[in-house]
């Protein structure tokens, strides 16, 4: 490995102060912190140390760059001004101790954007870190992202869906691990000694609403589906489009906290038949669904009967409807056919949720067409959401593993599973007497593979897909 390199321009004296930071990202600062953090990344290896002690005086030049690169754009950010200090600290001790696996337990600490959800103030970001749906190796990440908290989601939070861990965010600038999948930034990702109480997590909702604004324009084309109006809309309002995922995602991650549930169905670290994982992810969506329907009927009739409504109310009422529809077509447009067929939680989610709404008689391909029964579709989806909350509700009184057959039979009574498949035949005695791990080492790594029409879907869709790799707002 060659020794990385700082170019000349971004070492050569200190950047000059940054004040504003809606401008934040054009400076010379944040180009220096970007091209060290880069340089940086190339030393690290998978934990985010650098063991080769012939790069440590480079990495020091690079590190005091980025320090001398966070105290210069310092002033645009005063609200984060303890984490920012706290930040140089833990890089400049990260080197004094010849980068050895890094720690920015203290940084992390300090920074709390949940403090701060006000609608386009922005934060400066910087951490060893890995990416989810990006990089797996703790290396340096950079961002600037602004806040999206519209009036109505103050009302929504300080009102029925309280959550407050739950941050917004539009990404402005970021280093190559967000030029990925990634649309989510969260604090136990970053490198750091011990385990805190977490505080807050962030979703990119930009990013969100791009993949999707992209991807569901592309299927509706290929499957000749005539979308509703509202739904059109989306297509072509990137800022509607991103307030209705802050809406779905505020409902959504509070969700996996509450209801009749397994004692901790999703959040602790455990080893569980992955079609347990895309059931609780697919009920929080369901829950954000069911909750639109429920803020769309209720207010609808207050308006109907004459009720004064508030502005907050009147934007619910506005985006009710379109999470609605992100839920469905981001659903079965982009997460069935994301990723590989290996334990793909999502993905099962997706064609779990299609194959209940046309077996229902909502949703129809003809004459190789898609349509749907937009009237009878709110009470099909809800539906299943209560079979899962059924399930949940259930599992409380059994054992683990019955209810991960129980969970099992749910998703068979929609989806095939693979003519392979050991648990559609039935477990052997041997395994059902056994531990845990005998169950989950027996499920296929695509235990139910795409069914005909997914197959063709994503053979049509996948290069539009692909192309939403590191997607911005501003890219569509």
């Amino acid at each position: 490995m060659s020794t990385p390199t700082l170019n000349s321009q971004a070492i050569v004296g200190e950047p000059e102060v940054v004040e504003d930071a809606s401008i934040a990202e054009q400076s010379a600062a944040w180009a220096q912190l970007k091209d060290a953090a880069v340089a940086i990344r190339e030393m690290q290896v998978k934990d985010g140390s650098i063991p080769d002690a012939a790069h440590h005086a480079a990495a020091r030049d690079l590190v005091s760059a980025v320090v001398a690169a966070i105290r210069a754009l310092a002033p645009a950010f005063p609200h984060d001004a303890e984490y920012l200090a706290a930040s140089a600290v833990d890089f400049e001790r990260w080197a004094a101790e010849d980068f050895g696996t890094p720690d920015f337990l203290d940084s992390l600490q300090a920074f709390q954007p949940q403090q701060h959800r006000v609608d386009g103030i922005r934060h400066l970001v910087i951490f060893p870190m890995y990416t989810q749906n990006g990089s797996s190796d703790r290396l340096v990440e950079a961002l600037i992202v602004e806040t999206i908290w519209p009036e109505f989601i103050a009302a929504l939070e300080a009102g029925d869906y309280g959550n407050k861990l739950f941050v917004s965010l539009r990404l402005v600038d970021f280093t190559p691990g967000y030029d990925t999948n990634s649309a989510v930034l969260f604090p136990e990702t970053v490198a750091m000694r011990e385990i805190p109480s977490f505080t807050w997590g962030a979703i990119f909702q930009d990013r969100e609403a791009a993949r999707y604004r992209r991807v569901t324009r592309a299927a509706a084309e290929i499957t000749k589906l005539d979308l509703p109006e509202r739904a059109a809309a989306m297509l072509d309002d990137q800022a509607l489009t991103e307030r209705a995922f802050v809406m779905w995602d505020i409902i959504h991650d509070r969700t996996h906290m509450r209801g009749d549930l397994p004692f901790d169905p999703f959040m602790i670290k455990q080893r569980m038949p992955f079609f347990l994982y895309s059931l609780e992810e697919l009920r929080c969506d369901l829950t954000a669904f069911r909750e639109s329907v429920k803020i769309q009927r209720g207010l609808s009739a207050r308006v109907e009967t004459g009720e004064d409504v508030t502005a907050a109310e009147h934007e619910m009422l506005q985006h009710a409807d379109l999470v609605q529809y992100a839920v469905i077509f981001d659903r079965i447009f982009r997460f069935a056919i994301t990723g590989s067929r290996v334990r793909n939680y999502d993905g099962l989610g997706g064609q779990l949720l299609f194959a209940w709404l046309h077996q229902r008689g909502v949703l129809h391909w003809t004459d190789t067409a898609l349509a749907f029964d937009w009237d009878a579709v709110p009470d099909a989806v809800v539906a299943l959401g209560d079979a899962i909350d059924e399930l949940y509700w259930r599992s409380i009184d059994r054992p683990k593993t019955a209810h991960w057959l129980a969970a099992y039979d749910l998703v068979r009574s929609v989806l095939t599973p693979h003519p392979a498949s050991q648990w559609a035949r039935g477990l052997s005695d041997e395994i059902l007497a056994g531990a845990p791990k005998g169950y989950t080492d027996a499920v296929l790594d695509d235990e139910f593979p795409l069914s005909m029409f997914f197959e063709a879907l994503d053979k049509k869709m996948k290069p539009v897909i692909e192309s939403t790799v590191g997607i911005r707002g501003t890219d569509v």
